[in-house]
């Protein structure tokens, strides 16, 4: 965006100081902001959290107050946190004491060894990589 209102003040430097018609100073200038426009956003690609490849790691014994966000902020101390699921038993809604947390899988192995039975709220946690979630073909 920067660049292209620098081409525009430059355009409207140049050509007010050539006689040109109006007309084909503004589709010169289309052209070459459509052309600055193409460039820049193929030139550079930013890095998303769809790029980045993640791991899933199960967290047994959590204390039943800690909600996701308490959990988010611990594990986010040992690496990048892109989601977190508490599991909740279906008839009362209370926590059920473990979840799951996705993590960058470069930072997988850093949790693990920073918080697999530690003290968490007078709780000891069990840390690891989640079990792959069984397919229906298995099961039957």
């Amino acid at each position: 965006m920067l660049m292209i209102a620098a081409l525009a003040i430059l355009g409207a430097i140049i050509f007010s100081q050539v006689n040109v018609h109006p007309a084909l100073s503004f589709v010169v200038g289309v052209f070459v902001s459509t052309i600055v426009i193409r460039f820049s956003n193929t030139s550079s690609k930013p890095v998303t959290s769809h790029d980045t490849a993640t791991k899933t790691l199960y967290v047994g014994n959590l204390p039943y107050k800690a909600n996701e966000s308490h959990v988010k902020d611990l594990f986010a101390k040992h690496g990048e946190v892109f989601a977190v699921r508490l599991m909740k038993d279906k008839r009362t809604g209370k926590r059920r004491g473990f979840g799951f947390v996705v993590m960058a899988a470069t930072d997988v192995v850093k949790a693990i060894e920073g918080l697999n039975e530690k003290d968490y709220m007078q709780r000891t946690l069990k840390v690891r990589i989640a079990n792959d979630p069984k397919s229906q073909v298995e099961q039957d």
